[in-house]
């Protein structure tokens, strides 16, 4: 049977990838992989695996990936203020899930972290740390753990620079990781071949 973790599982899929498609033509969370599944979807698959509930965090307009994403079996939230950036995402997924005991943030445009990954993440959040994130090559990477300690930061954040500042400020808990999945996103169409 698969861990099932104490924390909400927050899928962060409100940003615009430009980058992928400067026109605005192609949401890159649509895009598939080699194997035709939508990156998003993969991620959320992938969260799924170590945490039982999961948030889908997308931009208002996101219809098609919304419906994706709860078809997935995440639950969706919709992040009226998402063009401000991934801190207001993130802030209205807390808002939406604000009775967690804790959660573990992952982003929907990396589809390779492996489960065993999020599930370290998930039981070092769930034995006590207050932050947990992990580390490939020396390199903080994703998904990364918030204890409920840490509410009203993460309801306070806003632009774009997510929980970045809070992460440099607190004392947190470095799991040494065999996954360069934690440093891989999607950010060109490019991108997907190596996946």
């Amino acid at each position: 049977m698969a861990y099932a973790s104490l924390a909400t599982g927050i899928l962060l899929a409100a940003g615009v990838g430009s980058r992928f498609d400067p026109h605005g033509v192609q949401n890159k969370l649509l895009a598939r992989l080699p194997d035709g599944t939508p990156v998003a979807q993969e991620a959320a698959h992938r969260l799924l695996l170590a945490v039982p509930t999961v948030l889908a965090v997308v931009r208002p307009g996101a219809e098609a990936l919304a419906r994706l994403l709860n078809n997935a079996g995440c639950d969706v939230a919709f992040a009226p203020a998402a063009e401000r950036g991934m801190g207001a995402s993130l802030a209205a997924g807390i808002r939406a899930s604000e009775d967690a005991e804790g959660w573990i943030i992952a982003l929907a445009d990396m589809p390779r972290i492996q489960s065993s990954t999020i599930e370290a993440v998930a039981r070092a959040l769930d034995g006590g740390a207050s932050l947990v994130a992990p580390f490939y090559g020396g390199q903080r990477g994703h998904p990364v753990g918030f204890g409920a300690a840490h509410r009203e930061a993460l309801l306070s954040l806003d632009g774009d620079s997510g929980a970045r500042a809070l992460l440099k400020s607190e004392r947190v808990m470095r799991l040494d990781v065999d996954d360069a999945g934690i440093l891989r996103d999607v950010d060109t169409p490019e991108d997907l071949r190596g996946f």
